[in-house]
């Protein structure tokens, strides 16, 4: 169970007992603070009944203690226990005993102030030392500082068994609480002051037909504020961490593409992230002149790993023309244009291997999810320049249709079962032909004015080919889409991109089939995503394993798998707001609905959505029929 509200992290097994077993404490900006925290009433630990997460930073542990001796069988006393990412704990003793009781409580503290990646890799250091300190205890060690303080103070400590101690009165029906405050250094008083007190979301809602909406986007709006971070020099801009517990540092293409698909809940966000990269962008003549930076990533067995900087490249100006179609204020996008313009000059210098981008580098492979990326960012951007005078959008466009007709030609793999797409070509040219969800960035194709989609890299024939591999047994898993068909040598339901379900990815075909008329395949990576969130307790990770979905099974969990992550968060945002179609085009003072055919989830409506600043309210009927129920009076609405 993990707890959120970046820099703070607070993990916990289901029994509420902090025993320093594996991962479990709390952390803050990625040093454990605290390992241990048990406790024991009338010395014995209580019996934990239920564990369950409040919201996305609080989890609520519930145990029960048999106090009276003449009670029989039946627990007298519960003990309740709310942690808080942000370093607090508070611990309630109830009694229901029909005499009043003298409770003895203690809790046992410990830590050894270990850095989260070297107790993820099973090294956790010694436990430290306590000292007695402020009403609580301290512990140091050359890397930094802990404090635990608790209000009431205990009426003992002993330093050297790292213990608090307290003895209460509770009279019959009484309760009795304790607050320990976490902080680090020594300074503050365990309370994030940071991100949680921005807002950068519309206070979204969904109600409708199928229960389990509603509660969805409610914890992907919560795990999303829970990812909030921003750079102390600039408080004012935040942006998404991609996942807690093992990456909540810089991860641009994340952040960008999990903003992107959050724009139905404001552009706040958007404008954060956008202005957060454009200061790391490289700005220094030469071949990386305007290209973002970002690490390496894993790509499978068949490819090397892939930059994802190139991809936040490519992101940048995209997120910036439809954050200004969703009604990102002129001067914004006026003051981000000139970064979008020069990841624009970085696309058309790359492409030296005929009209393609090469990833990682010149001598890279060209994948195909880099070209479809390339090819929207070329249109979109096209598009944004045009908007505001600027010259190269003529040319974008040229070569956006060279790409187009060389792609479909170099990229399409013939086959007895009607073709397919290649993941990507090798340098000498070589095709690598297996198939798996990352094809869904082809159906991707980017908003354009009065609510057009920018057309696509593949034709008519080539996505019909497309839709029905992704409803076919061996790529839709019953609970999304795959990484790697079945029927591959290389097959793996954990391999990350050799068979697991990506939740981003699936959320994306579910929009890109949507939008090009194949309802039946995205209804049905719809219903298996939804199936999923529901045995993920509506809280998405970003993958888990693609077996088969056999009627009373559960999706498998990935142990690799952030859970909250930015991008599955945002897409279950996307894959809600995909139901309805909205189609904003706030420079023109245009709105458009363009639901899903069929109503696969019945009626449905959404609030507090944002467009251009103000309320935006939809709703569409079983029918499929959809209908405007608030707007900005300076909107003209359509269907």
């Amino acid at each position: 169970m993990i707890c959120v509200a970046l820099p703070g992290l607070a993990i916990s097994s289901d029994q509420g007992q902090l025993t320093a077993q594996g991962l479990e404490g709390f952390y803050r900006g990625g040093r454990r603070l605290l390992s241990r925290c048990q406790i024991r009433v009338f010395g014995r630990e209580p019996v934990a009944v239920q564990a369950r997460m409040v919201s996305a930073d609080r989890a609520r542990f519930v145990a029960v203690v048999r106090a009276s001796p003449d009670a029989g069988p039946d627990p007298d006393i519960v003990v309740q226990r709310i942690r808080h990412a942000d370093g607090t704990e508070r611990i309630t003793l109830q009694s229901s005993a029909l005499r009043p009781l003298r409770v003895p409580l203690e809790v046992s503290l410990g830590t050894d102030l270990a850095e989260l990646g070297a107790v993820a890799a099973g090294q956790p250091g010694r436990e430290l030392p306590a000292m007695v300190h402020d009403a609580g205890l301290r512990w140091s060690s050359p890397t930094g500082h802990a404090v635990v303080t608790a209000a009431p103070a205990p009426t003992d400590a002993l330093a050297s068994a790292g213990l608090l101690r307290w003895e209460f009165e509770l009279p019959p029906g009484g309760a009795r609480t304790v607050e320990l405050r976490i902080r680090a250094d020594g300074a503050g008083s365990g309370r994030s002051a940071g991100h949680n007190t921005v807002r950068p979301f519309a206070g979204a809602q969904a109600h409708g037909d199928d229960p389990r909406v509603e509660p969805l986007l409610r914890t992907c709006v919560d795990d999303l504020q829970a990812l909030l971070v921003r750079d102390p020099a600039h408080p004012s801009d935040v942006h998404l961490a991609a996942g807690a517990p093992w990456r909540c540092g810089p991860a641009p293409a994340e952040s960008l593409a999990a903003a992107r698909m959050a724009l139905p809940l404001g552009t706040r966000l958007a404008a954060g992230t956008l202005r957060a990269l454009a200061r790391t962008q490289l700005t220094r003549p030469g071949v990386e002149f305007g290209r973002l930076p970002g690490p390496l990533r894993h790509a499978g067995p068949r490819i090397p790993p892939s930059c994802t900087g190139v991809e936040a490249t490519l992101l940048f100006p995209v997120l910036l023309a439809e954050a200004r179609r969703w009604g990102l204020a002129e001067q914004e996008t006026a003051e981000l244009l000139p970064a979008a313009e020069r990841c624009l000059q970085w696309l058309r210098s790359s492409a030296r291997e005929g009209p393609y981008v090469p990833d990682p580098g010149p001598g890279g492979p060209l994948r195909c999810e880099t070209q479809a990326h390339a090819h929207r960012a070329a249109l979109v951007g096209a598009d944004l320049l045009d908007a505001y005078g600027r010259p190269g959008a003529g040319e974008l466009r040229q070569w956006a249709e060279e790409l187009r007709r060389r792609f479909r030609e170099d990229f399409w793999v013939d086959d007895r079962g009607g073709g397919r797409p290649a993941a990507a070509r090798t340098a000498s040219g070589r095709p690598v032909p297996h198939l798996g969800s990352g094809a869904a960035h082809l159906l991707d194709t980017g908003l354009l004015g009065a609510g057009a989609y920018a057309p696509g890299l593949l034709d008519k024939v080539q996505t019909e080919q497309l839709a029905r591999l992704f409803g076919s047994p061996g790529l839709d898993s019953g609970w999304g889409l795959r990484t790697l068909d079945v029927k591959e040598p290389l097959y793996n339901p954990f391999g990350h991109r050799t068979g697991a379900v990506r939740v981003h990815e699936t959320a994306v075909a579910v929009a890109g089939l949507s939008a090009a008329g194949y309802e039946k395949e995205a209804a049905s990576l719809l219903r298996g995503t939804l199936a999923a969130a529901e045995a993920f307790a509506l809280r998405l990770p970003e993958m888990y394993a693609g077996e088969q979905r056999v009627e009373g099974g559960a999706p498998l969990a990935h142990p690799a798998a952030c859970r909250p992550a930015a991008v599955a968060a945002a897409a279950g945002v996307h894959l809600v707001a995909t139901l309805v179609g909205v189609r904003p085009d706030v420079p023109a003072g245009t709105v458009a609905l363009s639901p899903v055919r069929g109503a696969p989830l019945g009626e449905l409506g959404l609030t507090g959505l944002s467009v251009g600043g103000h309320a935006f309210s939809a709703r569409v009927s079983r029918l499929g029929l959809g209908m405007v129920e608030e707007a900005a009076d300076s909107l003209q609405l359509g269907v």
